[in-house]
Order: structure tokens, then sequence, then C-alpha cells
């Protein structure tokens, strides 16, 4: 064996073996927070099973298709001294056989795939909870039509009991233009897209207790990232509890809060259950905000610190987001005073 056909093998192996560790890495079972293939609902489940068999028709036809390239190329290459190979023109049996064969995988992939379709378009049977979700820029307004609770960017279901989702966008964009969503939670089911004026729907159930992130699939905008979600799943005696907790009035704010409620404006925009006055429907709920783990969009933590620096510039931590705060105020830099700030930081996270 010459050198340089050594250097080809070395090479070769080498690659080969390079190839094997990211195959078999890539086969490994991640942990991710919004990981599709490990799913924690029976549809989620349906739909990674799906994938799955499409993958393997696919690498099995990859896998087959490149090896016969592999030994064409590397048994009939030209060597010197050879002439012009044969010429054939046409095989009929190989031809039909060719076509038959991609026919039939074709059938093997859509047959499984409409019947997933068929099944995740029914309604779902049973103790069924029935929820609404409006997605606006940037955020998600979340209604409980059967138990009068809204809430918003954080959704709470029942471990085991299957949710109905009704979607749909209230936006439109520039020049009127429609502004299209998309709900994802990659472990409990599939995207599924929202559209203004028009109504769709999704199935997702939870398996097992756990918080379980999603985000907006589809651009709708500057702060398309920042439109993120959480569904916390728990059992039925911590849900009913959770459900008692939201139907509960807010707590009067003290005078100093109130004072700068009204600098702020947030009357205009966020309603607050139980203090008069407060009934706006442009922004997010506010009648239980500290009992939540996230704001804006699910992007921040709800901590004292996070909530400080958004009241005094939203703009900065959420750009394009519609946040007015003072009498007449443009998306920005907040007019109140840091008195001002702090007192609302202590009566928004007294709101549980």
């Amino acid at each position: 064996m010459t050198g340089r056909t050594r250097t080809r093998v070395t090479q070769t192996a080498i690659a080969g073996v390079a190839l094997l560790a990211l195959l078999l890495a890539s086969c490994t079972k991640t942990h991710l927070p919004q990981d599709t293939l490990n799913p924690s609902g029976p549809d989620a489940h349906m739909e990674a099973n799906l994938y799955w068999v499409v993958f393997t028709i696919a690498a099995v036809v990859f896998f087959l298709v490149e090896g016969i390239l592999l030994v064409a190329l590397f048994r009939f290459r030209h060597r010197p001294g050879q002439g012009v190979p044969t010429q054939v023109h046409g095989n009929p049996r190989l031809e039909i056989a060719w076509t038959i064969a991609p026919a039939l995988l074709l059938v093997g992939v859509a047959v499984p795939t409409l019947k997933g379709i068929i099944d995740l378009s029914h309604r779902p049977q049973g103790n069924v909870l029935e929820i609404s979700v409006v997605g606006h820029q940037w955020w998600w307004e979340v209604h409980y039509p059967a138990l009068k609770v809204t809430t918003a960017n954080e959704i709470h279901i029942p471990v085991g009991r299957p949710v109905y989702v009704s979607l749909t966008s209230a936006d439109s964009g520039a020049a009127g233009h429609a502004v299209i969503h998309s709900f994802w939670v990659p472990r409990l089911a599939g995207k599924q897209d929202l559209e203004p004026g028009h109504t769709t729907h999704l199935r997702i159930q939870a398996d097992q207790p756990g918080v379980y992130l999603g985000q907006c699939a589809e651009y709708c905008g500057t702060s398309h990232a920042n439109m993120r979600l959480r569904v916390t799943a728990t059992s039925g005696s911590e849900f009913d509890s959770w459900v008692k907790q939201q139907l509960a009035p807010a707590a009067q704010p003290p005078p100093d809060a109130m004072e700068a409620l009204q600098a702020g404006g947030c009357a205009g925009c966020h309603t607050i259950t139980g203090v008069q006055g407060y009934e706006g429907i442009i922004g997010p709920n506010l009648t239980h905000f500290g009992g939540r783990t996230t704001f804006a969009g699910a992007i921040l933590e709800n901590t004292p610190q996070n909530i400080s620096d958004w009241l005094r510039n939203p703009q900065a931590v959420k750009p394009g987001n519609d946040m007015q705060i003072g009498p007449g105020g443009q998306p920005g830099r907040s007019i109140l005073t840091d008195a001002q700030i702090q007192s609302l930081v202590r009566y928004l996270e007294s709101l549980k």
C-alpha cells in the first residue's frame, strides 16, 4: 500500500468515526424544555410516533440510495485503459420498479399521517376543560369560559384531563394587515395558528405534573421572540384551589398605590377585578398578577426588580410593546417617580 493510499484510508476512517459519533450523539435522549420528541401528552405522543415512522422510512431510503450511489461511483469509476462503457437505453422492469416503490412508500407515510390528522381534528371526549386563548402583540390572553376566570401568559390545567383550546388573534398590523400568531407547547401538542376573525382549535393534555414551556411559532412583529407562554399542570385538587383563588376579587390598592395607578393611566388598559374603574381590555388582566411566575409575555420572572425595571422603561425591556404610562403617554419611558414605581411594585406583588 502506497503512502498516498494510506493517507486516503486514514482520512476516510477519521471521517467515518466523526460521522458515527455525530449520529450516536443525535440519538441521545434530551431534557430540553421545548423538546417535541420528549412528549408528555397523548396527542404529543401521537405526533412524535408519526415523526419516527416518517423518519425511519426516510432514513432507509436515504441509506439505500446513497449506498447504491457509492457502489456505482467506486465500482464503475473510470480506469486508465478502459474504453467507453456499453450504453444502455432503458430497462422497463427497473423503471416500473422504481416508480412503484416510491408510490408504496408514500402510501406508507400517507396512511398514518391522514389518520393522525383526522384523530387530532376531533373534539376530545370525557370531562373536557375548555379554554379560550387570544393572541396579542405580544402576549396571550387566556379565558376559562365555564369557570369565569381570566389570566395572561400562563395556563393552568389539571393532570390527565383533556383540554380543548379555542384560538384566535386580536391583532391587525400596519395598514390593517392581519397578524397571525401560532400557539405551540412542544411537549403537549403541535402548532396551531391563530387568525383574526377565525377560531381554530387545539387539544392538549399533560400526563405528568410540571411546567411546560411554549411560544408563538409564527413571526408576528418586532417582539415575536418575546411572546412566550407557560402551561402548568397540577393535580385536580391543586387546580381547583387555583381556580378558587382566581375567582376572588383583588385587594384594594392603598392610597399611595392608587395614586400611582392613576398617574400611570393604568385603568385605560388593565382590569383589576373588584377595583372600581379598572376594566380595561387592551393589556393583561392584573387581578391576580402577583400569583403568576412570569409577566411581559412570560419573558420575565415575576420579581420586584423586574417589575420595577418594566415600569421604568417598558420599551427597553420589550421593544414594540403598547405599554403607555401616564395620561396621553406614548410607548416608552415611564413618567412615574421612583416612589410611585415602588408603590405599584408592592401592590402588584400583593395581588395573589
